[in-house]
């Protein structure tokens, strides 16, 4: 089994900056990608950036990208979300996400909340 553990959350102030992390452990092997996702109450998941274990393919989504930068250290098998410029829409529950060779779907983190107040 896999685990994946979310860091980094709280409640800032529009245009301050958080870090998030996620720390993969137990079988990790098979991890190709990790990723980071965000729901907002009321709103459907939404994929926020995306990095290969290689490091070589990064996606961010329109609405953070120049503010967000992901990250992994391989060694440890953590991805990191540095989300500056904060603004209240970036409120939401943010999930950590594995992508493992021939898995169809992702394995989650539980979350962890950021709060961004006006």
């Amino acid at each position: 089994q896999m685990q994946l553990v979310e860091s980094g959350g709280g409640l800032v102030q529009a245009g301050e900056s958080l870090r998030l992390s996620c720390a993969a452990s137990g079988r990790t092997e098979r991890i190709i990608a990790m990723g980071w996702f965000r729901q907002a109450p009321g709103s459907d998941r939404e994929s926020v950036a995306r990095i290969r274990w290689s490091g070589h393919d990064i996606y961010y989504s329109d609405s953070v990208k120049g503010r967000f930068t992901i990250s992994r250290e391989n060694t440890a098998k953590t991805v990191y979300l540095q989300m500056n410029s904060l603004k209240p829409e970036d409120t939401a529950v943010y999930y950590c996400a594995a992508y493992l060779l021939g898995a169809s779907s992702p394995r989650w983190g539980q979350g962890t909340q950021v709060t961004v107040s006006s």
